[in-house]
């Protein structure tokens, strides 16, 4: 099968059913990372995934990996450190430093290098000053401990990446969004591509044929556009 090569105009990307039989599901090169591009990528369940000195690459995987807020898994230790208090959290606060850290902390499974490349944050960045695009933030006295970022479309949670200079700061931050994002009434996180890591904090793999089903149920739903407030009482409730 050829790789497609998408133009910049229009926007328009295959059916992500002609998705390469791969673990993550790669179906089409080219186009832009504009925010056109990147807002009608999610909502037709892709996502960009590329690394420097690559052309522009959209996935859409199969089986897809996805957590339900209300069935995230707080371990005792989890549990306890939320309630402890140690660590400061906060939404929308820092999100280039956030996305800064990701990119120098993460590599995903296959790849090379940072798949967080500058245009990648850029792109992220503008997102994030239109309201789309979100962060977490774990500080400890002062500093970015974790954390994490991703897209919100209507009542979906599209997550990107996270990083943890602490022990367990960034599952604290998931933690912290599943709770808030559970009291919003969201209907699922995109964890994208399965990952042991995540499997233990209960996300689950659903088929794509499902994932397309939800997702177009949750585009349904509001946009929560503009900055975000952790609701610190959400804690309260790790007992």
């Amino acid at each position: 099968m050829t790789l497609p090569w998408l133009a910049p105009d229009p926007v328009q990307f295959p059916p992500v059913t002609e998705a390469l039989e791969d673990p993550n599901g790669l179906l089409a090169a080219g186009g832009e990372l504009s925010m056109d591009w990147l807002l009608a990528a999610y909502k037709s369940g892709i996502f960009p995934w590329y690394e420097e000195g690559q052309p522009l690459l959209w996935w859409s995987p199969d089986p897809r990996l996805v957590l339900f807020p209300g069935e995230f898994h707080a371990s005792r230790s989890l549990k306890k450190l939320a309630r402890q208090q140690n660590y400061q959290v906060t939404m929308d606060q820092a999100f280039p430093a956030v996305i800064k850290a990701c990119s120098t902390a993460e590599v995903r499974q296959g790849a090379h290098g940072t798949w967080i490349t500058t245009a990648m944050q850029s792109a992220y960045q503008k997102l994030h000053e239109e309201g789309y695009a979100h962060s977490v933030e774990i500080w400890s006295d002062g500093n970015l401990a974790g954390g994490l970022y991703g897209l919100s479309i209507g009542s979906a949670f599209f997550g990107e990446s996270m990083f943890s200079l602490r022990d367990n700061a960034s599952k604290l931050a998931l933690l912290c969004l599943a709770r808030q994002l559970e009291s919003w009434g969201y209907d699922f996180i995109d964890c994208q591509v399965t990952s042991n890591h995540l499997l233990t904090l209960g996300a689950r793999e659903i088929s794509r044929a499902r994932f397309m089903k939800l997702l177009a149920e949750a585009l349904n739903g509001e946009t929560r556009l503009g900055q975000w407030i952790f609701n610190k009482q959400l804690l309260a409730h790790e007992l």
